[in-house]
């Protein structure tokens, strides 16, 4: 009997060993996963980060751990109304991606708290958002909300959350349009404008047009007169070079007397022309007294 108390007391001493040594094996081992960094605590204050996944281990009861998302965040700013610079109201709908870049730092300033971020952020942006639409008129904010805007907040945001251990990734706007009771008055109007710069456009591109076909008028008629009058000056100096030639060939009596002989028989010639073959000629005519 005694022994089998004894049996069932060093089952239980055993069991109670191997609880404990469980309890401490896993007192000592923590995972972190793809998506989040481990922090190490010791007595609440930070000793340590772990940014890469794995199994790591801590000091039983000395060291606790927690963790902080390494992802992309997205904060929803609230809806607001802001004034241009042209003194009109618009609404506002906004978001911002960010994401922790230094968990130390992120602890030590915002106490590892999401909450107490999204707060600065709320105001940074906040602050940025005003400012820069404070800065254009209405219809520059309307043109420029493919990117232009929110460029301009970026870039008014800087490295604003640096301190924070915060890395700000993009502000977007959801909304950024005229309230419903001027809606239609504003775009009527941006519309006008358009089609008088449309018009003002059209007009100089036809006056261009005009002055650019006169020109072309005028150089043609240039051209042309410069053209007429070289083919004067060539004609001529041919006909020049053929009397020269003439002058050459006919310089003597008999050579002029058979030059003249057949100029008036080719004159005969192109002078019967059709079924008319009789010639009149008159006495004195040099055909006539050619042949007499």
């Amino acid at each position: 009997m005694a022994t089998g108390k004894k049996k069932i007391r060093n089952i239980i001493i055993i069991a109670v060993v191997l609880v404990l040594i469980v309890g401490i094996a896993s007192g000592a081992l923590f995972v972190v996963r793809q998506n989040e960094y481990g922090v190490v605590y010791e007595f609440g204050a930070v000793v340590d980060i772990k940014d890469e996944p794995g199994l790591y281990f801590k000091i039983p009861f000395a060291q606790t751990t927690g963790t902080l998302p390494k992802t992309m965040l997205l904060y929803d700013l609230p809806i607001s109304d802001v004034i241009t610079a042209d003194k009109h109201s618009m609404v506002l709908d906004s978001f911002a991606l960010w994401r922790i870049s230094d968990a130390r730092l992120f602890i030590e300033s915002l106490s590892g708290s999401v909450y107490n971020a999204e707060s600065r952020i709320n105001a940074i942006v906040y602050n940025a958002l005003k400012t820069v639409i404070s800065s254009l008129n209405q219809e520059t904010i309307i043109s420029g909300r493919d990117g232009q805007v929110v460029a301009l907040v970026m870039d008014s945001i800087g490295d604003s959350f640096d301190r924070y251990g915060i890395e700000m990734l993009a502000v977007e706007t959801k909304t950024l349009d005229l309230p419903d009771d001027n809606k239609n008055a504003v775009y009527t109007r941006m519309i006008s404008e358009r089609n008088n710069i449309a018009a003002s456009y059209t007009a100089e591109g036809e006056a261009e047009a005009k002055r650019i076909r006169n020109e072309a008028d005028k150089q043609v008629e240039i051209t042309l007169s410069e053209a007429e009058a070289k083919a004067e000056t060539i004609k001529a100096g041919g006909d020049a070079e053929y009397m020269r030639i003439l002058a050459d060939v006919y310089d003597t009596p008999a050579e002029a007397e058979f030059y003249s002989y057949m100029i008036a028989l080719d004159s005969m010639a192109d002078s019967m022309t059709g079924d008319q073959k009789t010639l009149v000629l008159s006495p004195d005519s040099p055909i006539a007294k050619i042949f007499n």
